[in-house]
Order: structure tokens, then sequence, then C-alpha cells
């Protein structure tokens, strides 16, 4: 996977993560710290929410109970039981755990949320995150479990045991119980929570967000790919350029378009076979002609998620906030899903329709009828040889499963918490089923790939268009002939899928691409 463009330290103020800063965190292990300005602020609210306490204020979450029993007044004395129980009752996740990644985004998001200094929990919990996130310690947090409505509850409660000495979690890659994880890297854990703070920790967007991101920036790449690998189909079916030409997506006017019908124009510059075949035919189908329109819609699709999710990364997402400028204590609804369920669904449907489109011109490169003179399955020895007919089946298996994921997760809602909590986002469930549909779409690009190289040596030796390719197709082709040899008669080809998987998720594809085309975006 390629690096983000810069993994430097990250300096936590509630306010400043970007989607690069929390990738190199997540997955790279940036350092983190926190600003002297975030703890000054977390301070004063815990003071607000101490003198709340003492003066026995009516606030949900300090001197009430949760959710339906928001009614109940708790003593000051419980006020600490409180928290802890919120942890220990919720924390009822199941199914596999989430990656250690995804949770370190988790962990990441919390204390930057809590860092703005409205939710009134202690700067120890900020502090002990960021200690767990440098040194290593991350929670055991299954996946199945949260309504993504009061925030990822049971995602986070199982995140937040181990600050308690209790759950699981990963140290130096073995899991541990949550005490002696903590105890193996000198993290002292908390005997217990105060009050407010289990709500600090719990109500918050923070699983839904890590994974959405995480799949997000994924996908930005697939995004990349999609372009670059199109490029090389629409070299060996030997496509036609007048469809790309900037004064035709300019009348348009859509910015992914006018971007995609560019890299093409620049993937494919100064190649001899598509110099060649141009004026061969009037018009091409539809997966060759509309690349821009559809690669296009989809790199506008993940603008509109990047820009919500980097909202969503600075957000306070708990209840209730706590304004220290006039000790207002506001209950709301800020942990409410919805404004990440829907980018997530939609991540989830512009990666499936990379997938489909790209299947597409895997099936346009194997059907001889559709192939403008190629052989049957891009086979040498029809008959004996199946050549690649069956990677289109499992291209086309991906991509209609993907169209099964591609509902949408937050269009449905269950009643929850005594119908106190009666219409849910179903966030996290939608950021989950983007990542199922993003590796398909991944695999079905790579599949493209593999298919395209070969179908670029076999328009070699059939002509009539010569066999020069342009220097960014050329690049990605030997990368290709680097791992995998041109298929003669039939091998077991799952040797080459594994390899093609490989390539195409490591990174190199485009690297190689962008030391020859700077302007490739």
């Amino acid at each position: 996977m390629e690096l983000p463009h810069c993994v430097q330290p990250v300096v936590l103020t509630g306010r400043s993560l970007n989607l690069d800063s929390f990738i190199s965190v997540a997955r790279h292990h940036a350092p983190v710290s926190i600003s002297p300005e975030a703890m000054e602020a977390m301070v004063r609210s815990r003071e607000l929410a101490d003198r709340i306490s003492r003066e026995k204020r009516v606030v949900y979450g300090i001197t009430t109970g949760f959710g339906d029993f928001a009614n109940v007044a708790v003593p000051e004395d419980m006020s600490a039981q409180l928290s802890t129980n919120l942890i220990l009752s919720h924390a009822v996740g199941t199914g596999d755990p989430y990656s250690e990644e995804q949770v370190r985004g988790m962990m990441l998001l919390r204390a930057n949320a809590l860092c703005v200094g409205i939710s009134g929990v202690r700067p120890i919990l900020v502090t002990m995150l960021v200690d767990m996130l440098n040194k290593g310690v991350t929670p055991v947090v299954p996946q199945k479990g949260s309504l993504g409505a009061s925030g990822d509850l049971a995602p986070l409660s199982h995140m937040g045991l181990v600050l308690l000495g209790k759950g699981k979690a990963i140290y130096q890659g073995v899991e541990y119980e949550g005490a002696k994880a903590m105890e193996l890297a000198g993290i002292p854990a908390l005997d217990t929570l105060v009050s407010k703070e289990g709500l600090g920790m719990t109500n918050g967007t923070c699983a839904m967000t890590s994974v959405g991101a995480l799949y997000l920036y994924d996908a930005l790449q697939a995004a990349d790919l999609a372009d670059i690998i199109a490029s090389v189909s629409f070299t060996a079916l030997g496509g036609q350029l007048d469809a790309f030409q900037e004064r035709m997506h300019t009348a348009r006017g859509h910015k992914g378009q006018i971007q995609v019908a560019k890299n093409i124009r620049l993937l494919t510059a100064e190649g001899e076979i598509l110099t060649k075949s141009q004026h061969a035919r009037v018009q091409d189908a539809y997966a060759l002609r509309c690349i821009p329109q559809v690669h296009g819609a989809v790199r506008d699709a993940l603008a509109y998620v990047k820009e919500k999710v980097e909202i969503e990364l600075n957000a306070v997402t708990d209840n209730p906030l706590m304004f220290t400028e006039d000790e207002a204590v506001i209950s709301g609804g800020n942990f409410h899903g919805e404004p990440m369920a829907l980018p997530f669904d939609f991540l989830g449907i512009a990666c499936a329709e990379l997938a489909s489109i790209s299947e597409r011109r895997t099936e346009r490169m194997v059907n001889a009828a559709l192939s403008n003179g190629l052989t049957p399955f891009l086979t040498t020895k029809a008959g004996v040889n199946s050549g690649y007919m069956i990677v289109q089946y499992s291209a086309a298996s991906m991509a209609s499963e993907n169209k099964v994921f591609a509902h949408p997760a937050c269009v449905d809602t269950i009643p929850s918490s005594a119908n106190q909590e009666d219409f849910v986002s179903m966030g996290t469930t939608a950021a989950r089923k983007a990542g199922l549909i993003l590796e398909n779409t991944r695999s079905v690009l790579a599949y493209e790939l593999l298919t395209a190289c070969q179908a670029v040596d076999i328009r070699r030796r059939v002509g009539p268009w010569g066999e020069g390719l342009s220097p960014a197709v050329a690049a990605v082709y030997d990368k290709v002939r680097a791992v995998i040899p041109f298929m003669e008669e039939d091998r077991e080809i799952r040797l080459d899928i594994e390899q093609i998987e490989k390539l195409v998720r490591s990174g190199e594809l485009e690297l190689a691409v962008r030391e020859r085309i700077p302007e490739f975006v």
C-alpha cells in the first residue's frame, strides 16, 4: 500500500486531523502527542463536571442513568461506579475482531474528540490512549454489535475495557488479558472511571469512522488503479481516443470526468498500437468509451466521502456536551451515525461500480465476438486450452456479489433502549460492508490487469497495429511480466492470481506510473 504523502508525528488538538495524518497513525504508527492547549481545555472541562456532580445538578450521564434510565437519579458516591458499569455492561460485541489498524484508528479518534475539551473527562484518559498508541497496545474489539446511534457503544466499550485492565489486547503481536498487556507496556491501568467518563469513552462514531476512513483511503488508491488498468485494456482492445478529447469532457463539466479523461490521455500517449488502431471503428462500447464518465463519477463520490470523513475526524460526538464559557450542559445527538452512514454506503456503491465496469472490460478481452480480433479466451491453442475463460467467471462472481453488498445499510433502522433510541443509523454496518466491496473490487481490477497483459501479447501476435505501448502502459506491463509470464498453454493459474493480487495492492503500479507521468492524479 502506498504511504500517505508524509508520515510525520501527529499532535492532537481536537481539530487538526486529516485523512493522511489519520492513516499515518492508524496504519503506519506515527508517534502521537497532545497539544498544551488541548490539555488545558480538558482540565477546565473536567473541573466543570466535578462541580456539577458536587452540586447535584440534574445532568444526563453524570447524575442520571443512561438511555431509558435518563430519569433515574444516581447518588454522587455512585457516579464512578455508574461510568465503570457502562463500560462493563456495554462490551457485548461478537464476531471476528477488527484489525489492529482499525482499532488504532478508533483510539486516535476518541482521543482527538476528547481533546476539544467539552466532554468532561479527565486528561489521563486521553494520555492513556496516546500511550497505548505509541507503545503498541491495541484492544481486541469484536466487529459486530453496533447500531451506529448513541455512538458505537459496544465496540468502544471493548476498547475502554483495556484502560481498566480488563478485556483483551494485542501487544507486540501477542494477545494478552488487558491488564497484562498494559503491564508489559508500562501503562498503569485505571481502577475505575469517574462521572461522565463512561459516556466520554463510548458515545461516538469512532468505530465506524475509523473503519470507513481506512477503506476510503484504499478506495482512492483503487480509483487510481482503475484508470491505470483500464489504459492497458484500452490498448489491448485498440480503443478509440476521440472520446477522451478534453473539450468533450469540459462540455459537461464534472471534475472527476475531466480528470479521468486527462489521465487516460496521459497514460496512453505515444503508444504505437493505439496510434495505428484509430478510426478502426466509429465508436467503442460503453465499458471503453465511458471510462471518464464512470470512473469520474466514482472519483467525485470519493471526494464527497472524503470531505465528510475529514469533518468527522475532528468531530465531538459524545453526549452531553459541556461548555465551560457559560457552564451549559447540552444533551443532543452528536453521537448519531447518519452523517457517516450515508457516505459509507455511497463509498461501497462507488467501489461496486468500479468493479462492474472493470469486469465488462475483462469480458470484452476474452470474448472473440467483442475483442476486435483477439483470440477466443486469449488462447494460443483453443480447445485443448481454456485460457482466461474462468478468470472472467471469477471477476463476474465478485462483481455480482458486490451488488448484494451495495444495498444501503442506512435505509434500515431498528428501535433500541426501550424505544428511547428509536431511529438508528447502521453506519458501522455501512462502513464494514464497504470494505467487503472494496476488497472484491481490488480483486476484479487485478483480474482485469492479468487479462489485459495477456491480451496485449496476443494483440502483438495477431496485429495489425504493431507492438509498441505507451511509456506508462509499458511500465505497468513490465511490472506484471516481471512476476507473471505470458500463458502459452494452460497452467496452474492460481499462482498467477496470487501474484497479481499482491502486485495490485502493493502500490508499485501507481509509483511506476507517476515516475513517468508526474501529472497523473
